[in-house]
């Protein structure tokens, strides 16, 4: 059977977060109109802590530079009390925010177009609501907050978390991530494989250039990319087992300048991404040989740069089950909705190679609004910001949740 807190205590986190939450969306407002690149949140670092320092609460900022953890007390913990972790990711994407708001990014190229403002604000609610509660929840223990860097990065803020030891001794973590497809008011849960492992690789090919009056006298480079963007997916579904198990999707080609004049190297650069972990182990073998098969006997020669990144996020279902009682206990009996395992990463993964955890879907669409569900990284993402309060709110009752459980 899974805890959850006490109802006189629910009723207090609830009450705090109603009451927080103001204060709530002028974070993720400021948050959001000062966004910073992955190893570079040196302001949203300074900024967060100064968010827990006025707490009472005392963190520690990650060797890296960027990005800390801090553990909050509940109850009077001792050297054995259980440890439970909530993440959020802090760093925003290289892009534009085309939005028409007051709020809107005022770093140029740089936008939160993924959430990681709205899952930031939503772990500092959380903290707030289980400061208030601390002393007398009815449970002990440490909820440790990590706040994760460069998780948009390569492979994620997240192995520098671990490599610091940050969650050794953790008994289970938590986080949640924006979803547009699901209503406010609702989180998605999926035990077992929620996300698809995600690498990078760049393919950089060359020849000895000439004129384009006479392709048929060196490489013709151009045409050669344009194949290898069109018919690599193809090849690499012949050497898997079945087709569709590892996606190739490019997002640059760059090559050459001049009308008249084929260039003499060009590159692309994509994603490879699987939901299957099995197949995410056998990827640069396959990637390799498909492009072999492309390029081969073309008189060209190249190069390939593969960026492992992260596995799939894989659930645990007992700590699913913690968090989905919290979802019902703070948002109602139909705050559960099902989610689908989708194509993205996240470097929340690694945290579940290490330790037991679940991570899930924040609802964040107003469902009175008769726009698009704009996805995630859309140059005008925003969200309905209600979802901060229910955001906090799950993850504070998750964390009390979870310590509940040590005493079962």
């Amino acid at each position: 059977m899974t805890s959850t807190p006490e109802s006189s205590v629910r009723d207090r986190i609830v009450a705090a977060l109603a009451t927080d939450e103001t204060l709530l969306i002028e974070m993720r407002r400021d948050l959001h109109a000062h966004p910073e690149l992955s190893h570079r949140e040196e302001a949203t670092t300074r900024w967060i802590d100064q968010h827990l320092r006025d707490l009472g609460l005392s963190s520690t900022r990650l060797a890296v530079g960027t990005g800390l953890v801090c553990d909050l007390p509940i109850g009077a913990p001792v050297a054995d009390s259980r440890i439970v972790a909530l993440r959020a990711d802090i760093d925003a994407l290289a892009m534009q925010d085309e939005k028409d708001v007051g709020y809107r990014s005022q770093v140029d190229g740089v936008a939160h177009a993924c959430g990681h403002d709205v899952h930031t604000a939503a772990v500092l609610g959380a903290a707030r609501a289980l400061v208030a509660v601390a002393a007398d929840a009815g449970v002990v223990g440490t909820v440790r907050l990590v706040f994760e860097p460069a998780e948009e990065s390569v492979p994620g803020g997240a192995v520098d978390v671990l490599a610091e030891g940050h969650l050794d001794g953790v008994a289970g973590i938590f986080g949640l991530h924006c979803d547009p497809k699901i209503d406010v008011g609702h989180v998605g849960t999926r035990v077992g494989a929620l996300t698809s492992a995600a690498d990078l690789v760049e393919l950089t090919v060359r020849g000895p250039g000439g004129h384009t009056a006479r392709p048929e006298r060196t490489v013709d480079l151009v045409a050669l990319l344009g194949s290898l963007v069109t018919e690599t997916q193809g090849v690499i579904d012949t050497l898997t087992e079945r087709p569709g198990d590892l996606r190739l999707v490019f997002g640059a080609v760059h090559s050459g300048d001049a009308a008249n004049v084929i260039p003499s190297h060009g590159l692309v650069r994509g994603s490879l991404r699987t939901p299957d972990y099995e197949v995410w182990l056998r990827t640069p073998d396959i990637f390799r040989a498909a492009v072999d098969r492309v390029l081969g006997g073309s008189d060209a020669t190249w190069e390939i740069s593969h960026r492992r990144g992260v596995p799939p996020v894989v659930n645990d279902a007992g700590m699913t089950a913690v968090l989905e009682a919290a979802v019902r206990d703070g948002l109602g009996a139909d705050g559960v909705v099902d989610t689908d395992q989708s194509w993205g990463g996240d470097s929340f993964a690694w945290y579940l190679e290490r330790i037991p955890g679940s991570y899930a879907r924040l609802g964040v669409h107003d469902p009175a609004s008769s726009g698009p569900r704009l996805d995630l990284h859309a140059s005008t993402f925003n969200v309905d910001e209600r979802a901060i309060r229910c955001g906090a709110t799950v993850l504070a009752l998750t964390a009390l949740g979870a310590l509940a459980t040590a005493s079962e």
